[in-house]
């Protein structure tokens, strides 16, 4: 078992479960009044006269509520279906969830369904509303088989899906199939369990005139004044693997089914009479199967109604089968979490798995509840019995710890199950002292709606504040690795424990905090955008260096390459201080090596991480570096081709201007037209954004032209003039570095800056598309446009500044 979920009475998961019982609390209360009305009855009306044992019940709270968005569900559906699926989609979530199985990452996988359910309320309560209530979904949202299908479908697992019906031993069946299931190879993982809900009170009218309900609202386990049992509801669901596969798998095993075996009755006393026989067969061969001897057994769960008739019976059966193999003066403990949370009738053997596991995990037995005298027929000391009627220690603490459980179901199935505590796990290797974070810890959450975000917020921070040895970093490790990531998304920082509170909390109840970010992921694709030339400055990259050991071995790869074509060797440029290294850094020659070791080590840094970029694209030496990551020429080339590139332009003579102008490509044209020997656009960065270079005295006749009109200019601080025609005198000379490269087949489409449009395999690998790259104007609005195009829905840059983002925004009306 690597993965576990219940929803039981006043316990919505496996820790209220504990508590509850290690409490010695029970669950059991008067049936509510909505339950009442939903039935056709009147709150306050009186139950039929001599039958006080529908009155009592161990019930969930809010059974109508259900969030069927979240599954992919549509309102009027999940109207129409069984509460039993809804509940059982959510059980089957979690218990993934706790197995730490990303759902999303199982779909189309061979994993097997196997849930135990006999109840119909539903359907009864729905036909009975008559032919108005009937639609098109009746008739799947009603049909008990698909209480398992329903959550195959969902998820997309494609092995056995079962919904079984073997009355009130239904989910441990259903756990032994699944098993078996295992063990041929028929599924390679299994979500097991059962659900089990008590919608229409009248139902309980034939189990009271049948005798079976106590009148007292408690149920008496093995004692004098047993008298039937109380109706409880909810489910539970494990998720079950082979051994073998989880412990290669790395994953926390909660237990381990060692052995389970099924049978029936047969002829017996009548159809609804426990065999003796049948059921003292069921417990033996279980150990059989498990390949134990019966006395190392330290705990039975019992199936344990509390009826006059069932009680003796099955004590008898646990006596001869497991009692008789005590020593002397070492009888075997029962109990029966029916005490606690009633009969869960189609769910009650899960029930049973869940309280001997949860037995096993703290090694302390619960007490049984309601149990004083013991009934007359049931000899305990001669059956080598004892009924737990105080919450205790595990007996036998040196042994491996092993529990049975038994079901029986009305009409003669029975199951018992071998639960063994979990292996004991290899110790692991001493990890060296660890530094704390440099920054602050990130805690990312998902969900499908918002208000489902601000309530996993709460969550969290109820999570974090309950236990302080919780480690925050391994929190924020588990929420990205174990995690959907769904449409909502928000990310909390926090440099210790109180600031995630802090943040938590806001993100919760809704108020603004620097320390949390949040949007709305849309599907579609991740463009990598690679900055260009002026975003550089003196340190960018230090502290990422210092932390992170891959951006820093990328870094110094990069470096590595670059410093034979460098006078001052690189990172040592870069991580200076000072106004004469910062003016160094200015140096085209240097700028442009700068930006592309910078970029290129946080695409290896966040590749490390798992990130992988749909499409590239970069603004000017930018595009350089995308296509390295691309796979267009190896670093060494690459450096060779950036180094050029730099030194070449650095060498030209100084002068020359660049100036933003407000206003469209086509304007811009039109004002420079004639004057195109001195300038020339350099870059359309936006619909309403032209970067004009060339001459001084001919940019800034142009600029103050546009001033005139009410644009906004802005003179850049450049030493050269890019992409204009005082760049040409280099061409000649880089363009034989560039033919002395090898060149290959991009491997991520790269958008160019050049054309605007997917850069095709012709021109990526031919050198003089490199050299026109330098003179002709960066059209990075066409780019965009082009992502977009493609279905580009995030947008990442790489570099020292977020310009382009910036650009892109209002390329994008966004």
């Amino acid at each position: 078992m690597v993965g576990v979920a219940c929803r039981l009475p006043r316990a919505p998961d496996l820790k209220a479960f504990w508590r509850l019982l290690a409490a010695g609390q029970h669950a059991i209360g008067e049936t509510p009044a909505e339950r009442l009305s939903a039935a056709g009855q009147r709150p306050g009306e009186a139950l039929p006269a001599g039958e006080p044992g529908v009155r009592f019940g161990a019930f969930l709270d809010r059974v109508d509520r259900f969030d069927p968005a979240f599954f992919g569900i549509s309102p009027r559906e999940a109207a129409a279906m069984d509460p039993q699926q809804r509940l059982v989609l959510e059980l089957a979530w979690e218990a993934l969830e706790d197995a730490r199985i990303v759902p999303e990452r199982i779909r189309g996988e061979g994993a097997g369904v196997f849930l135990g359910s006999i109840a119909n309320d539903y359907s009864i309560l729905t036909h009975r509303s008559g032919p108005d209530a009937i639609g098109r979904h009746t008739v799947t949202g009603l049909h008990r088989s698909i209480i398992a299908n329903r959550v195959s479908y969902t998820l997309g697992l494609t092995g056995p899906s079962l919904t079984v019906d073997a009355a009130q031993s239904s989910s441990l069946v259903a756990v032994h199939l699944a098993c078996e299931a295992l063990h041929r190879g028929e599924a390679t993982l299994a979500l097991a369990g059962g659900v089990h809900l008590n919608l229409d009170p009248r139902v309980a009218l034939g189990a009271s005139r049948f005798g079976g309900l106590s009148p007292d609202g408690r149920c008496f386990v093995f004692d004098s004044r047993a008298n039937g049992y109380v109706r409880g509801e909810g489910g539970g669901v494990v998720a079950l693997k082979l051994l073998a596969s989880a412990e290669a798998d790395g994953d926390r095993i909660y237990g381990v089914i060692r052995g389970s075996a099924v049978n029936n009755d047969g002829p017996s006393e009548g159809l609804t009479v426990p065999s003796r026989a049948a059921q003292e067969s069921v417990i033996r061969s279980a150990y059989e199967r498990a390949g134990l001897e019966r006395s190392e057994v330290q705990y039975v769960e019992l199936h344990g109604t509390g009826t006059a008739v069932g009680d003796p019976i099955e004590a008898a059966a646990l006596g001869g089968a497991l009692g008789e193999a005590r020593p002397d003066g070492d009888p075997l403990p029962v109990g029966s979490a029916k005490t606690n949370v009633g009969h869960l009738e189609g769910a009650a053997g899960i029930v049973g798995l869940l309280k001997a596991l949860l037995a096993i995990e703290h090694r302390q037995i619960p007490a049984s509840l309601n149990f004083r005298q013991p009934n007359s027929e049931i000899p305990l000391e001669a059956l080598g019995v004892r009924v737990q009627d105080s919450h205790g220690a595990w007996p036998h603490e040196d042994r491996p710890l092993i529990a049975g459980v038994s079901s029986f179901g009305m009409g003669g199935t029975n199951c018992h199950l071998v639960l063994e505590q979990a292996p004991a796990a290899e110790p692991a290797a001493a990890d060296p002292p660890t530094e704390p974070l440099p920054g602050p810890i990130p805690l990312a959450l998902s969900a499908k709606a918002e208000p489902a975000l601000a309530e996993a917020a709460e969550r969290l921070a109820t999570h974090l504040q309950a236990d302080p040895d919780l480690d925050p970093t391994d929190i924020a490790y588990s929420l990205v690795t174990t995690r959907s990531a769904f449409e909502h998304r928000a990310v909390v920082l926090g440099k210790d424990r109180e600031g995630l509170l802090a943040s938590l909390t806001a993100l919760a109840e809704g108020t603004p905090s620097a320390d949390v970010l949040s949007g709305r992921a849309k599907d579609g694709k991740l463009a990598y955008l690679f900055t260009g030339q002026g975003s550089q400055r003196l340190g960018m990259g230090k502290e990422l260096h210092e932390t992170d050991e891959v951006f820093a071995k990328a870094f110094d790869a990069v470096c590595e390459q670059l410093d034979p074509h460098l006078e001052t060797p690189l990172k040592e440029l870069i991580f200076a201080k000072g106004k004469k290294a910062a003016a160094k850094l200015e140096d085209t020659t240097y700028a442009q090596p700068a930006l592309f070791a910078i970029e290129v080590a946080l695409h290896e840094a966040l590749a490390e991480r798992g990130l992988k970029p749909d499409l590239l694209a970069g603004h000017s030496i930018g595009e350089l570096a995308a296509a390295h990551v691309a796979g267009v020429f190896d670093l060494a080339d690459a450096a060779k081709l950036v180094a050029a590139r730099g030194r070449l332009m650095g060498a030209l003579p100084a002068g020359g201007a660049m100036a933003a102008i407000e206003a469209s490509e086509e304007e811009v044209s039109e004002s420079i037209a004639g004057k195109e020997a001195e300038l020339s656009i350099a870059a359309i960065n936006g619909p309403r954004s032209t970067v004009i270079s060339g001459a001084e005295e001919a940019v800034e006749a142009i600029r103050s032209y546009w001033k005139e009109q009410g644009r906004k200019t802005k003179r850049l601080a450049v030493s050269h003039a890019f992409h204009s025609p005082l760049i040409e005198p280099m061409l000649e000379e880089f363009a034989e570095v560039a033919e002395s490269l090898a060149y290959s087949e991009p491997q991520t489409p790269i958008v160019s800056d050049v054309t605007g449009e997917v850069l095709g395999q012709e021109q990526a690998t031919d050198p003089a598309y490199w050299v026109s790259h330098v003179r002709e104007p960066v059209r990075f609005a066409d780019a965009i446009a082009t992502l977009q195009a493609q279905g580009t829905s995030a947008y990442l840059e790489l570099g020292p500044d977020p310009v382009l983002c910036a650009m892109a925004r209002e390329c994008l009306g966004e």
